[in-house]
């Protein structure tokens, strides 16, 4: 049986590998079937069917059933659904408990003192990193706003400013209540009205024109700033460059802070 490439990689977001993929397609295409059978028909290595026929099992796709030779029914794809929904929701209820109980620990003291008496080592010309995916931006700037201290200053663009709003609202607002200084840079028109009264109720929003950058400076210390027009690149490959230098995120603020906006 051949299986499309771009259907099996949808079938991954079940949480299969590749192999699994392709027995788990091959037994729904005959209902019941034994594990010479299956590895026949999704070419894949007879040495290893019995092992994926048990880890699918495990995960709750198919039903091993009694008798010689030993054969394998397969579920309806709605059951799956609904079980394989409810172990990722029982295994994040159980990786966020295990994580709470983490805060306050000893073990988390300790690795804190370990990453502190290694900052401290560190020159500052090394204290620079390139950032692949605006989900991993993403999670690198909402840490670098959890850490303010004086002021956080975010330039973007109007989807930019839309997207932000959306993933930085609840961080960006904790920062103003903690007395940090929100200043927010952006093209702005009706589009972003919804995002823009919203960030105006703890930040100042300024409209500016003409200038499509997006950067974030914390403190006037380190910079966060993308190299790619979010217009024209894919999430998965935008890219940003942290630094932390003092005198280029201060002058950048100024400049911006000088300019006619």
């Amino acid at each position: 049986m051949i299986v499309q490439e771009s259907f099996l990689k949808k079938i991954k977001d079940f949480g299969l590998n590749s192999y699994e993929a392709k027995i788990w397609t091959a037994l729904l295409s005959r209902g019941v079937s034994t594990a010479g059978e299956l590895s026949d028909i999704a070419g894949v290595p007879r040495s290893r069917s019995y092992d994926i026929l048990e880890s699918l099992e495990k995960k709750g796709f198919i039903v091993m059933k009694i008798g010689k030779p030993i054969k394998y029914l397969a579920l309806p794809p709605e059951e799956v659904v609904e079980r394989v929904k409810k172990r990722i929701t029982m295994q994040a209820q159980e990786r966020t408990v295990n994580l709470e109980q983490l805060k306050g620990s000893e073990l988390l003291k300790e690795l804190n003192l370990l990453h502190n008496q290694g900052v401290d080592m560190v020159n500052p010309l090394d204290l620079t990193g390139v950032i692949k995916g605006r989900n991993q931006i993403y999670n690198h700037l909402s840490t670098m706003i959890k850490n303010a201290k004086k002021s956080v200053v975010l330039m973007t663009t109007e989807e930019g400013l839309i997207r932000k709003h959306k993933h930085f609202g609840k961080v960006l607002k904790k920062a103003s209540e903690k007395g940090v200084s929100v200043k927010i840079l952006s093209s702005l028109t009706n589009k972003s009205k919804e995002a823009i009264d919203e960030l105006k109720e703890f930040a100042e929003v300024k409209n500016i024109k003409g200038f499509n950058g997006r950067f974030c400076i914390i403190d006037n210390k380190e910079i966060a700033f993308m190299l790619l027009d979010d217009t024209k690149v894919h999430p998965s490959y935008d890219t940003a460059v942290w630094v932390n230098t003092p005198i280029f995120a201060e002058t950048v603020n100024k400049a911006f802070d000088n300019c006619q906006l």
